[in-house]
């Protein structure tokens, strides 16, 4: 019975999972052994026929995980047990597998052309969300709503404005993650210390040879392994890229309560229950899933920083963290872009709702613009501050609209006809740039 949610199929694509899945991460380092003979035999190395044989037997069918765990009951060593499983199977030619290599030339080579693949994945995954992001922002761009700072209403803005922050942030990941490939998708085969020693005068040749067949970059330097920083730097993104994921759901989550409900998840009315107990109940169950994952990627962080600095020229403290970090990492990622993008697909919006929000306040998140306007005709702006915070403070004792409270004010009046104070307490005329703003941003989130 499986014990992690992943394996149970709850979080994560197939396509996803079946690159972390035990039979292609052994395929994978079968494929870079059987790699490393064919470039050993092109330069004269190892015999050709020796490359052929291992080319052939290094599947994860002739080589199953089941034979490695059970030789690994002995060497209490994977990879050891992996090479000594594929040299048996390659009889006389056994004796060229794994020539000149140290485990994590395979493991960490290995890892790159999983990773290559799954950042691929994701890649894919977060321009989908762009996309959805930028449609939402270009539809809603009129749409007038209220603004809120500290959780209180603040000046209107647009829906579309909103969108369009999200969308641009979304293109930043994006940015980042097409930066930092090129630091984390690369291989190496530069033996147990980095020195290349074990390879010979042409070991240069051999390690160049492997990755162009792979089409990997090979690392600049390492030591035994792969420099950690490279995998941090991804799981660091990653964890960022959650938080922007995060950032959004939280924000429906907010949107969707009962006393705001400007907008909402959809929901599957004929089928789906919001609670075991209220018929009325309809939870935002998928941002809130995002939300509560996105605890889970924060924290990889930590474990990822922490695998940067291992003793001299490695030590074994990053494998068994990295068993379930890089993993984990992209699985959950997965999951969490899907999500947002099924959510935001399917996003329910109340322009009504809005509206109706709006006017809570009885115009007093319109005294920005009428103090602006004061401050326009030659009334200092901090004077003009003072008359509209007291305004405010008249207009919520009494429970009035704002424009009563003005409309008694002589110095408000004499400045500003009836007229032009309509104008300024209607939120639609208070919008500033947000149209040209959201276009500005959606232009840019889809260069990205």
């Amino acid at each position: 019975m499986p014990i992690c949610p992943i394996d149970s199929g709850r979080y994560g694509s197939k396509e996803m999972k079946d690159l972390f899945e035990e039979d292609n991460r052994l395929q994978r380092q079968l494929d870079v052994e059987a790699t490393l003979a064919e470039t050993l035999a092109d330069l004269g190395e190892i015999p050709k026929s020796a490359a052929k044989e291992i080319r052939r037997r290094a599947t994860a069918t002739t080589v199953t995980p089941e034979m490695v765990k059970e030789r690994e009951k002995k060497t209490h060593h994977d990879v050891a047990a992996m090479v000594e499983v594929l040299a048996d199977q390659c009889g006389e030619s056994g004796k060229y597998v794994h020539w000149g290599a140290t485990s994590y030339d395979i493991v960490d080579t290995s890892w790159a052309l999983i990773m290559r693949d799954a950042v691929s994945i994701l890649d894919k995954r977060i321009c989908e969300l762009r996309d959805v992001l930028c449609d939402l922002a270009i539809k809603n761009r009129e749409l007038v709503m209220v603004g809120r700072t500290h959780g209180q209403h603040a000046t209107p803005i647009t829906f579309g404005l909103k969108m369009a922050v999200y969308a641009a942030e979304t293109a930043r990941n994006i940015e980042r993650l097409k930066e930092l490939k090129k630091r984390l998708i690369v291989g190496k085969m530069s033996g147990a210390t980095g020195t290349m020693a074990s390879q010979g005068r042409k070991a240069l040749e051999i390690e160049e040879g492997v990755m162009e067949r792979l089409s990997l970059k090979p690392a600049e330097i390492t030591t035994q392994v792969v420099c950690r920083d490279r995998i941090a730097e991804f799981v660091c993104w990653a964890a960022i890229t959650a938080c922007s994921l995060d950032r959004i759901s939280t924000e429906i989550r907010n949107l969707q309560r009962t006393e705001i409900l400007e907008a909402a998840e959809g929901f599957e009315a004929s089928s789906q229950v919001g609670s075991s107990t209220m018929p009325h109940k309809q939870n935002p169950i998928e941002c809130e899933k995002i939300s509560g994952l996105a605890k889970v990627m924060r924290g990889m962080v930590v474990p990822a920083l922490e695998n940067i600095p291992l003793w001299h020229e490695r030590d074994l403290t990053d494998s068994s963290s990295e068993r379930f970090v890089l993993p984990l990492t992209f699985i959950i990622l997965d999951e969490m872009l899907m999500t947002s993008c099924k959510v935001l697909k399917n996003l329910r919006i109340f322009p009504l709702k809005m509206r109706a929000n709006l006017g809570i306040t009885k115009g007093a998140i319109l005294t920005e613009a009428v103090m602006m306007a004061l401050a326009r005709k030659g009334v200092g702006r901090q004077e003009a501050h003072g008359a509209l915070r007291k305004a405010s403070e008249k207009a919520l004792a009494d429970e009035s609209p704002i424009s009563e409270v003005l409309a008694r004010m002589p110095e408000v009046t004499r400045l500003l006809s009836k007229k032009e104070l309509k104008k300024l307490l209607d939120p639609n005329k208070y919008i500033g740039k947000s149209r040209e703003l959201t276009d500005r941003a959606v232009k840019y989130a889809k260069r990205a």
